[in-house]
């Protein structure tokens, strides 16, 4: 089997450790027992990424937006000793960083990639400084026309040579099915040449998978330990029984995916042996006699002529006594 385009699973932790240590070391076994490829966790310190003060958010209380994320923080020592966790685990690990002091942080643990989030689409310093540290970057598109997305990878190419990703994102926490404007994948594709990936907030695997089939190689998946629990993210991302079915789908609709160079695997020839149809005497049949159609079933199972052969046998002259019921070959008749 031709080797297919390999895909990357990000298990999206994100804060759902609640700034809990032995939560996080948690949602990395989660996230090792998933088969998942890299965990990823948000690294947010809410003086750089909220304006001081009290204005309108949403229908969210700012005050409790921030009171929440400083006691959802991991401590910076408590990062490296989960980086240390990871290492062990050989689970790679990663970030969605928000400003340089979590880049810095980030750095100090040798990712394989640096994340962005969508809100940071636009914001071209930031994304500069990601750039300049010459590691891959996985960028999410959520809230972004086509021209912001055009106009912030302009700006990023001028840095150099940019090994980055682009995740198609509908910023929409749930997100259904019909929101999800798959066909923007290949959009993005056809319009900017970088690899691309899908940010995925719906409830199962199905968008997943019909992102895959538009030609997606990276999934981020929100998961938690528990989706009661307070904060953020925890109702909408899925439980461990859930990103495993979730890394399994995405798996086998990849091998679905594969393009077989001959279509018929041993599996289908098999089904093929009983199902096709073939050629048969429908009676007793005497050498010379000349055969009709209705001398001739076309019925399972597979025999020796395949039933797109019957104008090659019907009008033909037997030269040997055929049995009711036997397969007919070419050998049997000949054409006048």
């Amino acid at each position: 089997m031709p080797e297919v385009q390999p895909i990357h699973i990000i298990a999206e932790a994100g804060t759902n450790h609640n700034g809990k240590l032995v939560k996080a070391k948690s949602l990395v076994d989660i996230a090792k027992r998933a088969g998942a490829d890299s965990v990823k966790f948000q690294i947010i310190y809410p003086w750089g990424l909220y304006l001081p003060g009290e204005y309108e958010y949403g229908h969210y209380d700012i005050k409790e937006v921030i009171r929440i994320r400083e006691e959802g923080m991991l401590k910076d020592e408590e990062y490296e000793e989960l980086a240390a966790y990871c290492q062990d685990q050989g689970v790679a690990m990663s970030a969605s960083v928000f400003d340089e002091r979590g880049l810095d942080l980030l750095m100090q643990f040798d990712p394989s990639y640096i994340k962005t989030a969508s809100c940071d689409l636009n914001n071209l310093r930031f994304l500069r400084q990601v750039a300049e540290r010459g590691k891959k970057m996985v960028v999410s598109t959520g809230m972004s026309t086509l021209t912001d997305i055009e106009k912030t990878l302009r700006e990023l190419e001028k840095v150099g040579p940019l090994d980055l990703v682009l995740l198609h994102c509908v910023s929409v926490y749930p997100a259904k099915l019909e929101q999800t404007n798959l066909q923007f994948i290949e959009t993005l594709k056809n319009n900017f040449g970088y690899p691309v990936g899908f940010s995925d907030h719906t409830g199962d695997s199905l968008a997943a998978c019909m992102a895959l089939a538009k030609g997606a190689t990276w999934f981020e998946k929100h998961y938690t330990e528990d989706r009661t629990q307070a904060g953020f993210d925890h109702a909408y991302a899925m439980e461990e029984d859930g990103l495993g079915r979730y890394v399994a789908d995405l798996h086998e609709a990849q091998s679905a995916l594969a393009d077989v160079a001959d279509k018929l695997t041993e599996a289908e020839l098999y089904t093929r042996k009983r199902a096709r149809r073939s050629i048969y005497a429908a009676r007793d049949l005497k050498s010379g006699e000349l055969v009709a159609d209705k001398d001739l079933l076309v019925v399972r199972p597979e025999g020796i002529l395949d039933a797109d052969q019957i104008d090659l046998v019907a009008g033909s002259r037997l030269v040997r006594d055929v049995k009711q019921y036997q397969a007919l070959s070419l050998e049997d008749v000949r054409r006048e």
